[in-house]
């Protein structure tokens, strides 16, 4: 694939060295050739020096026949600018766009941008961690869906897969088992101790914990 990155900060520089070392023809865009400097000596890419906006500046990364941009710069604004000209002008089919504020998403599903937000993605892992959740939370899908797991016992050991998946709110996509990731199929048996990782409907997670007989650990007390 053809990928144009826009942003060489942490994000930017970590996705394009990913990317390129599984093979993927990567060009990083940044304001500040001084940033171009995270991503080392292995990097395989293209750098280019410019504003992520400007039309000309994604021409010569090639974005006529671009698969895909990410806009990974420290500024929502800019971001959106990014991936309107991508979409717009340019017709790139994959957008995406880093985000910090969570009230703006609405502005990017308008310019029909997909986002991901660090915000949202880093509040929602360190809560999980403070209250020990029952489940992970992993990282938003969409609108009304997350990414998330948790770990095989009691009710759920010896039943097949399609018996843990609910309609509507909750299905297994993967199981981590002994150190391995497997694809199941529906009549796949769950082991003790399985991961099992699926997509959630976000505004379901409580009947979610219910129906799988997950409790939490949270605590009330009185006085």
């Amino acid at each position: 694939m053809h990928i144009i990155i826009v942003g060489c900060g942490r994000v930017g520089s970590q996705l394009a060295l990913m990317l390129s070392s599984e093979g993927h023809d990567v060009v990083i865009i940044d304001k500040s050739s001084a940033s171009f400097k995270r991503l080392g000596s292995s990097f395989n890419g293209i750098t280019l020096t410019g504003v992520g906006f400007d039309p000309d500046v994604l021409k010569r990364a090639g974005i006529d026949r671009a698969d895909a941009v990410a806009a990974t710069t420290n500024g929502d604004n800019s971001n959106i600018m990014i991936g309107q000209v991508a979409k717009r002008i340019f017709k790139v089919s994959k957008v995406i766009a880093r985000l910090y504020d969570p009230e703006r998403a609405h502005i990017y599903k308008k310019f029909g941008l997909d986002t991901i937000c660090s915000t949202t993605i880093g509040a929602n892992l360190i809560k999980n961690l403070i209250l020990a959740e029952t489940f992970s939370f992993r990282m938003p899908v969409g609108t009304d869906a997350s990414l998330i797991e948790f770990e095989a016992k009691g009710k759920h050991v010896g039943k097949k897969i399609s018996d843990v998946n609910i309609d509507g709110i909750f299905v297994t996509s993967a199981i981590r088992r002994a150190g391995e990731t497997l694809i199941p199929k529906n009549e796949s048996l769950v082991q003790a101790g399985d991961i099992i990782i699926g997509v959630a409907r976000t505004s379901s997670f409580d009947a979610l914990k219910q129906s799988l007989g997950l409790s939490g650990n949270s605590k009330s007390s009185k006085k």
